[in-house]
């Protein structure tokens, strides 16, 4: 095994115990990128040389006697050779690394000047010891679900999935050992369901998103995107905490260990099924296995129960009535100047924003603050909800509508973010876990949600899944590479 083949928790024990160095392992990675890349293009920019040298830094640290023990801030304690210490890392071109161009993958920045500081997430992770590999391309502004730049891991004719797509395809194609994302109708679960790995979803204001570009405020989260559920707990475990710069930081405390416990018992865990609106308009290769996952919870000992999803109807006009004014707000400086930098799919949609009224907007909210409320009564009854992540696989790169059997039609865009918008507008953790292939090869990924702040269950369950099936959900590094239509 290469080591650009290794798991997060995989890699770390490696370097832990000293049978692989951070510079054996950022080298791997790198030449896995440069392999992968003319196929994928996952990734905006390359920081080679600033990975090695942060792997060089990590293996000094290692080899340095132990500084005499001292009060350190909690953000910073897990950098002392944490789990993470040496790990290769991408982030999405929305956030802030220092010295870095910041590019939303749009033709608005070009010529930007670099960032003059890090985020708190690209902190946080610099801290606990990680290599930044790149930063990974994003459907421009993350105001789309299919990143039209980037090719799926498992077959460059299909779409990479959005708006994280350049992080998900680099964590499928083994081009770096996890990746950050941003998620506000979908954009973390949908690109890591299209491509095999696992993407977590936290709860709005539990990750920092201070020097991260809003698409939406009200809306955006920050989480990781990894190939196994304990790899993102991992990350999780430096990500999450209070950040005062973000007006929505919730008042957590940091560095909590969100890993799950070994072993695959569900006992005593309540598993929600839906009756509605989940497996409606869903591909029936992905009905057959989400339904078969679910039924692997109960043989892990969980109890299912039948749940109603509230407010359904409202869901779309409740995304988009948030969505779409607050993503206009926040360009209507540059929309005016220079309108037509933006490509024709994100100028249409911030034009539409700004015909909204604030009545709309009004309604929006109103609506949300009912549907979280009515989501929350559901969850007092229920641990998790486990529901398809999107109703159908990744499609070919030119399909632009998706007809279900009942002679009903949608866009692409409007299939891929109708089952992971309701996470997002209420709030709550959403994990996206591979459970199987379609006939044409191509992943799927069912979601747990629960409640606000209850992310050490939704990573337990989908721990528990992982481990109990006998071959790993995430994409192999049989993925699609080199020149289009090659394999490695």
């Amino acid at each position: 095994m290469q080591p650009y083949e290794l798991t997060l928790a995989a890699a770390a024990e490696e370097i832990r115990t000293r049978r692989l160095s951070p510079v054996e392992l950022v080298d791997s990675v790198l030449d896995r990128i440069a392999r992968t890349e003319p196929s994928l293009q996952a990734y905006v920019t390359v920081t080679a040389e600033r990975a090695r040298e942060s792997a060089r830094a990590a293996e000094r640290a290692m080899a340095a006697p132990a500084p005499a023990r001292a009060p350190v801030p909690a953000s910073v304690a897990s950098a002392s050779h944490g789990p993470l210490h040496g790990i290769p890392v991408a982030l999405k071109d929305l956030i802030d690394v220092a010295g870095l161009a910041t590019t939303a993958s749009s033709r608005v920045r070009e010529g930007r000047p670099t960032a003059d500081a890090d985020s708190t997430v690209a902190a946080r992770l610099a801290a606990a010891g990680t290599a930044l590999v790149g930063k990974t391309h994003t459907h421009e502004f993350a105001y789309g679900l299919t990143t039209p730049q980037t090719s799926n891991a498992w077959d460059p004719d299909r779409v990479a999935g959005g708006s994280s797509g350049g992080s998900a395809v680099a964590v499928a194609a083994a081009a770096a050992t996890f990746a950050l994302g941003t998620d506000t109708g979908g954009s973390i679960r949908v690109p890591a369901a299209l491509n095999g790995v696992v993407g977590l979803k936290p709860t709005y204001g539990l990750v920092p998103r201070h020097g991260v570009t809003s698409l939406s405020w009200s809306l955006d989260h920050v989480g990781p995107l990894t190939r196994t559920v304990e790899d993102a707990a991992l990350v999780m475990s430096v990500l999450a905490g209070h950040d005062p710069r973000d007006p929505a930081s919730l008042p957590t405390p940091t560095s909590v260990d969100y890993r799950p416990l070994p072993g695959a018992d569900l006992r005593g865990v309540r598993v929600g099924v839906p009756r509605n609106y989940y497996f409606e308009h869903v591909d029936p290769d992905v009905e057959l296995a989400v339904r078969g996952a679910v039924e692997q919870l109960r043989a892990l000992g969980a109890t299912l129960v039948d749940v109603e999803i509230p407010m359904t109807r409202y869901v779309q006009a409740t995304q988009w009535g948030l969505m779409v004014p607050e993503a206009t707000a926040y360009h209507e400086r540059t929309l005016r100047s220079a309108p037509e930098r933006y490509g024709a799919d994100i100028r249409v949609l911030l034009e539409a924003g700004a015909l909204m009224s604030a009545g709309d907007y009004l309604r929006a909210q109103r609506a949300r603050t009912l549907m979280r409320q009515a989501w929350l009564r559901m969850l007092d009854e229920v641990d998790v909800v486990a529901a398809p992540t999107v109703p159908m696989t990744a499609v070919r790169a030119d399909q632009e509508v998706v007809v279900w059997p009942d002679g009903t039609s949608e866009s692409v865009s409007d299939a891929y973010v109708r089952l992971s918008a309701p996470a997002d507008i209420t709030g709550v953790p959403a994990l996206s876990v591979p459970v199987g292939r379609d006939g044409a090869g191509m992943p799927i990924g069912m979601q747990l949600l629960g409640r606000p702040l209850g992310e050490a269950t939704v990573l337990r369950v989908g721990h528990a899944y992982e481990e109990s099936v006998p071959a790993r959900g995430y994409a192999p590094v049989t993925a699609p590479a080199g020149p289009r239509g090659d394999a490695l």
